[in-house]
């Protein structure tokens, strides 16, 4: 047979048929067990690579995000799952995430507390450790730089308030907005981070920097101290 013959799509295995798929009806047609179909390739020799595929997302209730949290180990469990199939899934949902984050940034104006969750979400949502970041502002609102201030234990995170504003100083920053995420899923400030929150206000007031908010971001929601009135 030469290398340009027709071939029935009906003759195709099944394997294919996502691929097919995409090409003729765009990448928005497929499911989420077709893409990830085309992600693996190949399922085993009783099972189609969608077969697999919607087995292993019946495994985590079709949740995408839990899927990205799977290991390695976990993702080979599966039948027809190797090493290189697994670490091509953990790939492509880590560029989604990555992805979410970048289409977030390019906010033109930081307008609600929302926009800024939207933000962090992707960054420091899922982690299982705590992480205190600083959203640094202009005079228009609009985002100069995200920035680490510290990372700690699920217990809490250790904060420097000289460096926070010595960062904004330094890039002409006007106002800024504290983060950091709770692993226990709680959306409930401490005395700690109302304690800090305040100590950072008042030092931004001396420097005409104005702490805008502090939001506390979890997996699936966020806690606003300006929305809840705390400030």
């Amino acid at each position: 047979m030469s290398e340009n013959a027709f071939f029935p799509i009906t003759n195709w295995s099944e394997d294919d048929k996502p691929r097919e798929k995409l090409m003729l009806k765009g990448k928005s047609a497929l499911s989420d067990a077709e893409l990830i179909a085309i992600l693996i390739g190949s399922g085993s020799r009783n099972e189609s690579a969608v077969d697999l595929s919607k087995r292993i997302l019946k495994s985590v209730d079709n949740n995408l995000n839990a899927l990205g949290k799977l290991s390695i180990s976990q993702l080979m469990v599966f039948k027809g799952i190797g090493e290189a199939k697994a670490i091509s899934i953990i790939a492509a949902l880590e560029l989604g995430r990555r992805r979410r984050s970048e289409d977030a940034v390019e906010l033109v104006k930081i307008t609600s507390s929302k926009m800024i969750f939207e933000i962090m979400q992707p960054i420091i949502g899922e982690l299982p450790h705590e992480e205190f970041w600083i959203v640094y502002l202009n005079n228009s609102n609009k985002i100069l730089s995200k920035s680490q201030l510290s990372k700690g234990g699920i217990t809490g995170t250790l904060v420097d308030v000289r460096l926070v504003f010595k960062m904004a100083l330094e890039m002409g920053a006007t106002g800024l907005i504290l983060c950091h995420n709770h692993p226990s899923g709680t959306l409930v400030p401490s005395e700690a981070d109302k304690q800090i929150t305040k100590k950072l206000r008042t030092a931004g007031d001396s420097l005409e920097i104005k702490v805008l908010d502090h939001l506390i971001v979890t997996e699936f929601g966020y806690f606003s101290f300006v929305d809840e009135g705390i400030f």
